[in-house]
């Protein structure tokens, strides 16, 4: 009985508590994006955000300058714009 017991806080530090820490980085890295940041979608568009509203954004896609309004949740990474010559 008792690796049974000693088996479910092993699942909580190996599964659940790892998956948690990812999620609120990603919520955080949400909560960060502005105007100007490179964003990378879940499906692989990259592009510049040229605006934010609430549960989507508007991003321009390079080479033709194609907008794309996409839900915010379908971000996968975001590279903040750096200054010019940094």
């Amino acid at each position: 009985m008792l690796p049974l017991l000693l088996l479910v806080p092993v699942m909580y530090f190996v599964m659940i508590r790892p998956q948690q820490k990812r999620q609120k980085q990603w919520q955080e890295m949400l909560g960060g994006i502005k105007t100007g940041d490179r964003v990378t979608t879940a499906g692989g568009i990259r592009g510049v955000i040229l605006s934010i509203k609430d549960d989507a954004i508007i991003i321009r896609v390079a080479p033709d300058n194609i907008k794309i309004e996409v839900a915010k949740s379908a971000i996968a990474s975001v590279t903040t714009q750096d200054a010019p010559g940094a």
